[in-house]
């Protein structure tokens, strides 16, 4: 486990450094006060920061309640040599998980840091959730049905977030469900403070039994709310609460864009078999390759391909280099019914050659043992 100690008393670092030398965890002092919680929780990303010298004045914790909204898995101790009743609720609210005395006993640290080692060992019993953006190279590419069908295809066995980040004109809902969400994400951002568990499961959309959805803003005013801040916290909370978080983000590379592209695990550009979706493809390769993205971090999803086009697999891999290229073949009629009924294809064609490989697709993202790698190769083209 990792620990940050901040206190603006250098004997204090001192002697808890002694107490805290007999764990095997490593740890970090910080000769501070309050103002230096929310650069270590960047800096340090510990599991543990212990805060020495936050008294009674309430005021004080809106420091501790920043931490635990953004960083939800950062665990806050505050060490207080005198606290009231009311101090102590307010900082039970803040989500301080204990408050220790000043100075603080050896066998009393040692307890709360076993506590906290505990409940951080049982919380890693369960991996994050996997984060994937999706993004059109060109408009009309096909992105957000890639994306919110292939959330209905990874919810049979996993359980899915799709989080709607095309701000001003998201209609990711719309693919696969046929009412209006009760809540958005600008409500969310709204309410951040009150950002946990509850409060994002409560609102999203469910779709299905293992896939929620996380509508953008219907009101274009409310998608300015949202602000690149915002992203990190939500982003913490989904990964410790689903196994997978798929981002529908639109064509703008705004720092909102990439703040959320920075987290994904893989981003997955599509575009179709077409000279302006390769010239545009060619372009994001570039931006990605100058916010320092490894080439494993994206690979091309050619939505619509059909192997008789003009342009094919050869043609795009001189154009586009050495990247990872995945194929959907065009099944216009059907895929577009399936839009215009706002249902998935899984639903409304399950035999059809779209909705087998996206099926393969969730396969190589989530395999499943007793699927064979014959049956994989056959309904997943990977090119």
């Amino acid at each position: 486990m990792k620990i940050a100690v901040i206190s603006p008393n250098a004997s204090s670092l001192k002697e808890m450094g002694k107490i805290l030398s007999a764990f095997t965890h490593s740890a970090t002092f910080i000769e501070g006060g309050k103002s230096k919680m929310r650069i270590v929780a960047e800096q340090e990303q510990p599991d543990l920061m212990l805060v020495e010298g936050m008294c009674c004045d309430p005021s004080e914790l809106a420091q501790v309640e920043y931490i635990t909204t953004h960083h939800p898995g950062i665990a806050v101790i505050l060490l207080c040599a005198i606290h009231t009743p009311e101090f102590l609720i307010n900082s039970m609210r803040a989500g301080v998980r204990e408050v220790l005395p000043s100075p603080v006993t050896a066998s009393a640290l040692e307890a709360a840091v076993s506590r906290i080692a505990a409940k951080c060992t049982g919380s890693r019993g369960k991996p994050q959730g996997r984060i994937l953006a999706f993004m059109p190279c060109k408009g009309g590419s096909g992105a957000t049905f890639l994306a919110t069908n292939l959330g209905y295809q990874l919810a049979q066995s996993k359980s899915v977030l799709l989080i709607d980040l095309n701000l001003q004109f998201g209609e990711a809902l719309s693919f696969v469900h046929d009412g209006e969400p009760a809540s958005t994400l600008a409500d969310v951002v709204h309410d951040i403070s009150r950002l946990d568990a509850t409060f994002l499961a409560a609102s999203t959309v469910k779709v299905a039994p293992n896939y929620s959805i996380l509508a953008a803003p219907e009101d274009p005013a409310q998608a300015m709310e949202v602000k690149p801040e915002h992203i990190d916290p939500i982003l913490n909370l989904a990964a410790m609460q689903y196994d997978f978080i798929l981002l529908d983000v639109g064509r703008n590379l705004d720092t909102l864009t990439i703040k959320a592209l920075d987290r994904a695990d893989r981003i997955f550009p599509v575009l179709q078999a077409g000279l302006p979706y390769l010239r545009n493809a060619g372009k994001l390769l570039a931006i990605f390759k100058s916010l320092g993205y490894p080439s494993s971090k994206v690979e091309l999803i050619i939505n619509r391909f059909e192997k008789s086009g003009e342009i094919g697999i050869e043609n795009m891999r001189r154009s586009l280099g050495a990247i990872t290229l995945h194929t959907v073949p065009n099944s216009y009629k059907e895929v577009n019914a399936s839009i215009n009924h706002g249902d998935p294809m899984i639903a409304m064609a399950r035999s059809n050659a779209v909705t087998k490989n996206l099926a393969a697709f969730a396969l190589t993202l989530s395999p499943r043992e007793e699927e064979s790698r014959g049956l994989l190769g056959r309904l997943f083209r990977r090119a």
